[in-house]
Protein backbone atom coordinates (compact mmCIF):
# COMPACT_ATOMS: atom_id res chain seq x y z
CA UNK A 1 0.00 0.00 0.00
CA UNK A 2 2.83 2.14 1.07
CA UNK A 3 4.19 1.40 -2.52
CA UNK A 4 1.42 2.52 -4.15
CA UNK A 5 1.14 6.10 -2.54
CA UNK A 6 4.43 6.98 -3.53
CA UNK A 7 3.78 5.82 -7.33
CA UNK A 8 0.37 7.83 -7.04
CA UNK A 9 2.54 10.97 -5.34
CA UNK A 10 5.47 10.86 -7.63
CA UNK A 11 2.96 11.02 -10.73
CA UNK A 12 2.29 14.09 -9.68
CA UNK A 13 -1.31 14.71 -11.10
CA UNK A 14 -3.32 17.41 -9.83
CA UNK A 15 -5.71 16.55 -6.66
CA UNK A 16 -9.17 15.86 -8.03
CA UNK A 17 -10.28 18.32 -6.08
CA UNK A 18 -8.55 21.25 -7.74
CA UNK A 19 -10.60 20.50 -10.97
CA UNK A 20 -13.88 21.08 -12.45
CA UNK A 21 -15.97 18.68 -11.93
CA UNK A 22 -16.09 17.72 -15.74
CA UNK A 23 -12.17 16.99 -15.25
CA UNK A 24 -12.38 15.49 -12.27
CA UNK A 25 -14.35 12.61 -14.14
CA UNK A 26 -12.04 12.43 -17.09
CA UNK A 27 -8.58 11.86 -14.54
CA UNK A 28 -10.83 9.44 -12.15
CA UNK A 29 -11.87 7.24 -15.42
CA UNK A 30 -8.07 7.67 -17.03
CA UNK A 31 -7.08 5.97 -13.99
CA UNK A 32 -9.35 4.03 -12.92
CA UNK A 33 -8.64 0.97 -14.29
CA UNK A 34 -4.42 0.84 -13.88
CA UNK A 35 -4.09 -1.53 -10.76
CA UNK A 36 -7.02 -3.60 -10.93
CA UNK A 37 -7.46 -7.27 -11.87
CA UNK A 38 -7.11 -8.84 -15.51
CA UNK A 39 -10.22 -8.06 -17.02
CA UNK A 40 -12.86 -10.94 -17.22
CA UNK A 41 -14.21 -12.03 -20.21
CA UNK A 42 -18.11 -12.89 -19.34
CA UNK A 43 -20.64 -15.26 -21.35
CA UNK A 44 -23.00 -11.69 -21.60
CA UNK A 45 -22.09 -8.00 -21.20
CA UNK A 46 -24.70 -6.01 -22.20
CA UNK A 47 -26.02 -2.50 -22.40
CA UNK A 48 -29.26 -1.74 -20.19
CA UNK A 49 -31.69 1.67 -20.22
CA UNK A 50 -33.57 2.03 -17.07
CA UNK A 51 -36.64 4.41 -16.74
CA UNK A 52 -35.98 6.59 -14.31
CA UNK A 53 -38.87 8.16 -11.93
CA UNK A 54 -38.78 11.40 -14.60
CA UNK A 55 -38.57 9.60 -17.47
CA UNK A 56 -35.20 9.83 -17.71
CA UNK A 57 -33.41 6.56 -19.29
CA UNK A 58 -30.40 5.40 -16.72
CA UNK A 59 -27.89 3.60 -18.38
CA UNK A 60 -26.80 0.44 -16.65
CA UNK A 61 -24.63 -2.79 -17.72
CA UNK A 62 -25.32 -6.44 -16.86
CA UNK A 63 -22.48 -9.07 -16.65
CA UNK A 64 -22.91 -12.57 -16.36
CA UNK A 65 -20.69 -15.71 -16.44
CA UNK A 66 -23.15 -17.63 -18.38
CA UNK A 67 -26.75 -17.60 -20.32
CA UNK A 68 -27.95 -19.26 -17.18
CA UNK A 69 -30.87 -17.48 -14.88
CA UNK A 70 -29.02 -16.76 -12.08
CA UNK A 71 -29.97 -14.31 -9.36
CA UNK A 72 -28.37 -10.56 -9.55
CA UNK A 73 -26.00 -7.94 -7.41
CA UNK A 74 -27.91 -4.14 -8.58
CA UNK A 75 -24.20 -2.34 -7.94
CA UNK A 76 -23.95 1.23 -7.39
CA UNK A 77 -20.32 3.03 -8.37
CA UNK A 78 -18.77 5.37 -6.04
CA UNK A 79 -17.10 8.50 -6.20
CA UNK A 80 -18.42 11.17 -3.77
CA UNK A 81 -21.70 11.23 -6.26
CA UNK A 82 -19.76 13.65 -9.00
CA UNK A 83 -16.97 11.15 -9.94
CA UNK A 84 -16.91 7.12 -11.49
CA UNK A 85 -19.22 5.56 -13.57
CA UNK A 86 -19.93 2.13 -15.12
CA UNK A 87 -17.13 2.48 -17.04
CA UNK A 88 -14.44 3.05 -14.03
CA UNK A 89 -16.24 0.08 -11.97
CA UNK A 90 -16.05 -2.50 -14.99
CA UNK A 91 -13.42 -4.68 -14.22
CA UNK A 92 -14.55 -4.78 -10.57
CA UNK A 93 -18.18 -5.70 -11.74
CA UNK A 94 -17.04 -8.27 -13.91
CA UNK A 95 -14.83 -9.88 -10.96
CA UNK A 96 -18.26 -10.63 -8.70
CA UNK A 97 -20.38 -11.50 -11.39
CA UNK A 98 -17.44 -14.11 -12.31
CA UNK A 99 -16.62 -14.93 -8.39
CA UNK A 100 -19.90 -15.08 -7.05
CA UNK A 101 -21.47 -16.81 -10.45
CA UNK A 102 -24.46 -14.16 -10.54
CA UNK A 103 -25.40 -11.20 -12.70
CA UNK A 104 -24.15 -8.22 -11.79
CA UNK A 105 -25.95 -4.61 -13.18
CA UNK A 106 -23.66 -1.68 -12.45
CA UNK A 107 -26.04 1.50 -12.79
CA UNK A 108 -24.67 4.71 -14.23
CA UNK A 109 -26.96 6.73 -11.74
CA UNK A 110 -26.82 10.50 -12.40
CA UNK A 111 -24.14 12.70 -11.20
CA UNK A 112 -23.51 16.20 -9.60
CA UNK A 113 -23.62 19.03 -9.82
CA UNK A 114 -25.57 18.78 -12.50
CA UNK A 115 -28.08 16.81 -10.77
CA UNK A 116 -27.84 17.19 -6.86
CA UNK A 117 -29.19 15.14 -4.14
CA UNK A 118 -31.82 13.51 -4.12
CA UNK A 119 -31.17 12.83 -7.98
CA UNK A 120 -28.94 9.92 -7.06
CA UNK A 121 -31.09 8.02 -4.36
CA UNK A 122 -34.21 8.54 -7.37
CA UNK A 123 -32.30 7.07 -10.03
CA UNK A 124 -31.19 4.13 -7.45
CA UNK A 125 -34.64 3.77 -6.32
CA UNK A 126 -35.80 3.69 -9.80
CA UNK A 127 -33.30 1.08 -10.76
CA UNK A 128 -34.48 -0.94 -7.87
CA UNK A 129 -37.91 -1.25 -8.56
CA UNK A 130 -37.23 -2.12 -12.18
CA UNK A 131 -34.83 -5.04 -11.70
CA UNK A 132 -37.31 -6.10 -8.97
CA UNK A 133 -39.85 -7.14 -11.49
CA UNK A 134 -37.23 -7.28 -14.61
CA UNK A 135 -36.29 -11.09 -13.91
CA UNK A 136 -38.01 -11.99 -17.63
CA UNK A 137 -36.07 -9.18 -19.35
CA UNK A 138 -33.01 -9.69 -18.13
CA UNK A 139 -32.55 -13.68 -17.67
CA UNK A 140 -32.61 -13.95 -13.89
CA UNK A 141 -33.81 -16.18 -11.06
CA UNK A 142 -36.80 -15.33 -9.65
CA UNK A 143 -38.07 -15.56 -5.74
CA UNK A 144 -41.04 -17.73 -4.92
CA UNK A 145 -43.42 -14.14 -4.48
CA UNK A 146 -42.41 -13.27 -8.14
CA UNK A 147 -39.37 -11.11 -7.65
CA UNK A 148 -36.22 -10.94 -8.90
CA UNK A 149 -33.65 -13.45 -7.04
CA UNK A 150 -31.42 -9.91 -5.69
CA UNK A 151 -29.25 -8.12 -3.92
CA UNK A 152 -27.97 -4.41 -3.48
CA UNK A 153 -24.11 -3.73 -3.39
CA UNK A 154 -21.79 -0.47 -3.78
CA UNK A 155 -18.45 0.88 -2.66
CA UNK A 156 -18.21 4.28 -0.71
CA UNK A 157 -21.16 6.51 -2.34
CA UNK A 158 -22.20 4.04 -3.96
CA UNK A 159 -22.34 2.00 -0.43
CA UNK A 160 -24.33 4.59 0.74
CA UNK A 161 -27.05 4.20 -1.98
CA UNK A 162 -26.98 0.52 -1.47
CA UNK A 163 -27.54 0.71 2.22
CA UNK A 164 -30.30 3.35 1.83
CA UNK A 165 -31.44 0.86 -1.51
CA UNK A 166 -32.02 -2.00 1.53
CA UNK A 167 -34.31 0.35 3.90
CA UNK A 168 -36.75 1.71 0.45
CA UNK A 169 -36.50 -2.28 -0.21
CA UNK A 170 -37.81 -3.08 3.24
CA UNK A 171 -40.91 -0.25 2.83
CA UNK A 172 -41.61 -1.26 -0.33
CA UNK A 173 -41.66 -5.40 -0.10
CA UNK A 174 -38.69 -6.16 -2.93
CA UNK A 175 -36.73 -9.13 -1.14
CA UNK A 176 -33.26 -8.54 -1.13
CA UNK A 177 -31.11 -11.61 -0.16
CA UNK A 178 -27.85 -9.26 1.11
CA UNK A 179 -26.78 -5.59 0.86
CA UNK A 180 -22.95 -5.55 0.55
CA UNK A 181 -21.66 -2.37 1.33
CA UNK A 182 -17.50 -1.65 0.82
CA UNK A 183 -16.56 1.35 3.04
CA UNK A 184 -19.94 3.34 3.06
CA UNK A 185 -20.32 6.76 3.85
CA UNK A 186 -22.91 6.70 6.63
CA UNK A 187 -22.51 10.37 8.32
CA UNK A 188 -24.34 13.06 7.57
CA UNK A 189 -20.78 15.65 8.82
CA UNK A 190 -17.41 13.66 8.44
CA UNK A 191 -16.89 14.15 11.84
CA UNK A 192 -15.73 10.49 13.48
CA UNK A 193 -12.08 10.06 14.73
CA UNK A 194 -11.33 8.02 11.53
CA UNK A 195 -11.96 11.44 9.58
CA UNK A 196 -8.99 13.19 11.36
CA UNK A 197 -6.79 10.45 11.66
CA UNK A 198 -6.29 9.08 8.19
CA UNK A 199 -8.05 12.10 6.13
CA UNK A 200 -4.47 13.19 4.38
CA UNK A 201 -2.24 11.19 2.55
CA UNK A 202 -4.41 8.25 1.99
CA UNK A 203 -5.80 8.53 -1.24
CA UNK A 204 -9.09 9.88 0.40
CA UNK A 205 -8.73 13.02 1.87
CA UNK A 206 -10.39 15.33 3.88
CA UNK A 207 -10.40 17.79 0.38
CA UNK A 208 -11.75 15.35 -1.39
CA UNK A 209 -14.71 14.56 0.90
CA UNK A 210 -15.90 18.28 1.02
CA UNK A 211 -15.43 18.73 -3.00
CA UNK A 212 -17.72 16.05 -3.56
CA UNK A 213 -20.12 17.05 -0.99
CA UNK A 214 -19.98 20.83 -1.56
CA UNK A 215 -21.34 19.10 -5.44
CA UNK A 216 -23.57 16.58 -4.29
CA UNK A 217 -25.81 18.27 -1.70
CA UNK A 218 -26.71 21.80 0.81
CA UNK A 219 -25.51 21.63 3.95
CA UNK A 220 -29.37 22.01 5.31
CA UNK A 221 -29.41 18.66 3.80
CA UNK A 222 -27.06 16.87 5.32
CA UNK A 223 -29.09 15.49 8.08
CA UNK A 224 -31.66 13.59 5.79
CA UNK A 225 -31.08 9.60 6.21
CA UNK A 226 -31.14 9.26 2.24
CA UNK A 227 -27.55 11.19 2.32
CA UNK A 228 -26.70 9.35 6.39
CA UNK A 229 -28.75 6.06 6.52
CA UNK A 230 -27.36 6.51 9.98
CA UNK A 231 -29.69 8.88 10.88
CA UNK A 232 -32.51 6.64 9.76
CA UNK A 233 -34.96 5.96 12.18
CA UNK A 234 -35.22 2.13 11.65
CA UNK A 235 -33.79 -0.72 10.26
CA UNK A 236 -35.43 -3.08 11.82
CA UNK A 237 -36.37 -6.02 9.52
CA UNK A 238 -33.83 -4.67 6.40
CA UNK A 239 -31.55 -7.40 4.07
CA UNK A 240 -28.71 -9.01 5.85
CA UNK A 241 -25.30 -7.04 5.37
CA UNK A 242 -22.03 -7.85 4.67
CA UNK A 243 -19.23 -4.61 5.12
CA UNK A 244 -16.25 -4.27 4.05
CA UNK A 245 -13.85 -2.19 5.67
CA UNK A 246 -10.72 -0.54 5.07
CA UNK A 247 -8.58 -0.01 7.86
CA UNK A 248 -6.84 3.62 6.94
CA UNK A 249 -9.74 5.20 5.72
CA UNK A 250 -11.74 8.30 6.98
CA UNK A 251 -15.07 6.25 6.53
CA UNK A 252 -13.91 3.21 8.80
CA UNK A 253 -15.52 4.87 11.80
CA UNK A 254 -18.64 5.49 10.49
CA UNK A 255 -18.82 2.30 8.66
CA UNK A 256 -18.37 0.39 12.32
CA UNK A 257 -21.15 2.36 13.50
CA UNK A 258 -23.59 1.42 10.72
CA UNK A 259 -22.78 -2.01 11.40
CA UNK A 260 -23.56 -1.51 14.94
CA UNK A 261 -27.00 0.07 14.04
CA UNK A 262 -28.01 -2.89 12.11
CA UNK A 263 -26.80 -5.32 14.75
CA UNK A 264 -28.64 -3.87 17.16
CA UNK A 265 -31.65 -3.73 15.30
CA UNK A 266 -31.14 -7.52 15.02
CA UNK A 267 -30.24 -7.99 11.39
CA UNK A 268 -26.95 -9.99 10.46
CA UNK A 269 -24.36 -8.52 9.65
CA UNK A 270 -20.69 -10.08 8.42
CA UNK A 271 -17.95 -7.65 9.03
CA UNK A 272 -14.43 -7.50 7.43
CA UNK A 273 -11.98 -4.98 8.36
CA UNK A 274 -9.19 -4.98 5.72
CA UNK A 275 -6.03 -4.13 7.69
CA UNK A 276 -3.27 -1.77 6.29
CA UNK A 277 -5.17 -0.27 3.19
CA UNK A 278 -6.82 2.84 2.51
CA UNK A 279 -10.26 3.50 0.75
CA UNK A 280 -10.21 2.82 -3.20
CA UNK A 281 -8.01 -0.71 -2.54
CA UNK A 282 -10.86 -2.99 -3.83
CA UNK A 283 -10.10 -1.61 -6.95
CA UNK A 284 -6.22 -2.31 -6.52
CA UNK A 285 -6.14 -6.27 -6.62
CA UNK A 286 -3.21 -6.00 -9.24
CA UNK A 287 -1.00 -4.95 -6.59
CA UNK A 288 -3.05 -5.29 -3.11
CA UNK A 289 -3.52 -8.88 -2.00
CA UNK A 290 -5.89 -7.61 0.10
CA UNK A 291 -8.40 -6.29 -2.68
CA UNK A 292 -8.04 -9.71 -4.53
CA UNK A 293 -9.17 -11.20 -0.80
CA UNK A 294 -12.32 -8.69 -0.52
CA UNK A 295 -13.20 -10.29 -4.17
CA UNK A 296 -13.47 -13.43 -2.64
CA UNK A 297 -14.76 -12.51 0.26
CA UNK A 298 -17.84 -10.40 -1.23
CA UNK A 299 -18.24 -13.62 -3.63
CA UNK A 300 -18.44 -16.47 -1.07
CA UNK A 301 -21.44 -14.06 0.87
CA UNK A 302 -23.27 -13.08 -2.44
CA UNK A 303 -23.13 -17.29 -3.01
CA UNK A 304 -24.22 -18.07 0.61
CA UNK A 305 -26.70 -14.92 0.65
CA UNK A 306 -28.71 -16.12 -2.49
CA UNK A 307 -28.79 -19.75 -1.40
CA UNK A 308 -29.82 -19.01 1.81
CA UNK A 309 -32.66 -17.00 0.21
CA UNK A 310 -33.85 -18.92 -2.25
Amino acid sequence: MRDVLRRMARAGHPPLHTLAPADARAAYEAGANVLEVPRAELARVEALAIPAHDGHPIPARLYAPSHEKLPVLLYFHGGGFTIGSVATHDVLCREISRLAGCIAVSVDYRLAPEHKFPVAVQDMQSAQEFIAQAAIQIGASTTPSGHTHMAVGGDSAGGTLAAVAAILARDAGIPLALQLLIYPGCTAHQDTPSHSQFGQGLVLETEHINYFFRQYIRKDQRDDWRFAPLNASDVDGVAPAWIGLAECDPLVDEGLLYADKLRAAGVPVDLEIYRGVTHEFIKMGRVIPEARQAHADMAAALARAFEVAF
